[in-house]
């Protein structure tokens, strides 16, 4: 018996033993209270906890500072079988509504949105999230860069957004994107940030946040916040078959959109400052057929003349690396960074030179001086007495022409205004300057224009 006794005394403390082991090395109790079997060095708690997890202050601090945009404008519709029998040409007026969303930017009553939004508006309506509407005037706007400023006169002070630094923003990092999809008034929806300086090629802002939460038609114009609440910016488009959200959507940084609306209030239009180089960016194709060992940056093959650029002692053949303390792996994120700043501002830029890493600073100069050479035609921007004379809101002009076959054409072309080249929009010299870059100089081009008396014409060179 005592024998029976001792095996069993033995055998409860082995199992005693065993069992505090078995807690102490292998058992381990994750963040999210799962307990998990883990083998040391090899598996990581993830931090997903109800208080990691929780956009609930965020959301409410946004949901009050986004508004709903109305946008009343009016078309002329022809009816072609009354013209035919009756030849009436007049048209019908017809009253469109279209709707998007805005953010709230300081309390007295300005606010952003997308300029495709207000596009066209004879008539500007916003309503707030207490149901509380207004009437709007347009400030300013922006089409390149598809923003705009509005601004209402509210009984008070209004609850507004404060802008973050969207150059810190990371990838993967937890986002919100508030809106009026549909019409669905103050709707919250969570993503993380999927890219940053995504170029979509749009002619214009080459330099979006790319995200995966939900967006659709309605939440342009929108905010799109960190976990704290804070704009890192304006909800524009989605990448889409169908028209509606299929796991993709893009916003205007908020350092761009703040540099924007500082410019349309301070000096009544934007205003644009440029390095003065032009190129590309780097890949393993591109570097073998230019020779260089990297496959990251941005390769000048042109320095502008008289440029910030050319001044500071930039070449062809420079590999740019850094502006500031920002690393510049493209041209997206070399356009992003320049499009928050002014011109003559300072910019000091990391290079490489036959393979030495160099820096020196540029003043940025004023796009508007800012030109270009295809087939012997130097192309200048536009100015806005321009625009009001020939009723546009974009071109490049001709402004000197050194090309032998086209002399005889010289009075008649000298001046003229591009509107379009291979159909694609001049909407201005640095924009069109990229698409010719592209072009072949043996190729023809279709270029279509408006000449000295306000005709539009169109050649081939």
């Amino acid at each position: 018996m005592k024998k029976i006794s001792s095996l069993f005394l033995v055998s409860l403390f082995s199992g005693a033993i065993t069992l505090g082991a078995y807690k102490v090395f292998f058992e381990k109790e994750n963040k999210t209270g799962i307990t998990t079997l883990a083998t040391p060095n090899y598996s990581k708690s993830v931090g997903l906890t109800s208080e990691g997890m929780d956009f609930t202050l965020a959301a409410e601090n946004t949901v009050h500072t986004v508004v709903h945009v109305k946008n009343v404008s009016v078309r002329t519709v022809y009816n072609p079988i009354m013209e035919y029998f009756y030849g009436s040409r007049g048209g019908q007026q017809q009253e469109q509504i279209g709707t998007g969303s805005g953010v709230i930017i300081s309390e007295d009553g300005y606010i952003v949105t997308n300029n495709h939004v207000i596009k066209d508006a004879t008539d500007l309506e916003v309503t707030l999230n207490n149901n509380k509407s207004y009437k709007a005037k347009l400030i300013g706007t922006d089409s390149k860069m598809d923003i705009a400023l509005l601004k209402i006169d509210a009984n008070g002070k209004l609850p507004y957004a404060t802008f973050a630094d969207s150059d810190q923003v990371k990838v993967g990092e937890w986002v919100l994107a508030v809106g009026n999809p549909y019409n669905l008034t103050s709707t919250v929806t969570a993503g993380i940030v999927s890219a940053k300086a995504r170029n979509l090629d749009t002619k214009g802002i080459q330099s979006f946040i790319q995200t995966d939460a939900a967006v659709n038609p309605g939440n342009s114009g929108g905010a799109l916040v960190n976990s704290r609440g804070e704009l890192i910016g304006i909800n524009t488009m989605i990448s889409s078959p169908t028209g509606s959200y299929t796991g993709y959507s893009f916003a205007v940084p908020s350092n761009i959109t703040r540099k924007i609306i500082e410019d349309i209030m301070e000096y009544g239009n934007v205003q644009r400052g440029i390095l003065g180089v032009e190129g590309g960016e780097l890949n393993s194709k591109v570097s073998k057929e230019l020779g260089v060992n990297d496959t990251e940056g941005f390769y000048i093959n042109k320095v502008t003349k008289n440029s910030g650029a050319e001044k500071a002692g930039l070449k062809t053949g420079d590999i740019i690396k850094k502006l500031d303390n920002q690393n510049i792996n493209s041209f997206a994120e070399l356009s992003g960074y320049i499009s928050t700043k002014r011109p003559n501002d300072l910019v000091k830029v990391t290079f490489l030179r036959d393979g030495e890493t160099k820096t020196t600073n540029v003043t940025l100069i004023k796009n508007d001086v800012f030109t270009t050479e295809f087939k012997g035609l130097e192309l200048e921007n536009i100015d806005a007495t321009d625009k009001k004379k020939f009723k546009i809101d974009y071109g490049v002009r001709i402004k000197e022409i050194n090309n032998e076959n086209l002399t005889p054409y010289y009075d008649q072309l000298k001046g003229n205004i591009i509107l379009s080249v291979d159909n694609v929009k001049a909407t201005d010299v640095e924009s069109i300057s990229t698409f010719l870059n592209k072009k072949d100089e043996n190729r023809s081009v279709n270029i279509r224009m408006i000449d000295k008396s306000g005709q539009v014409i169109q050649i081939i060179i």
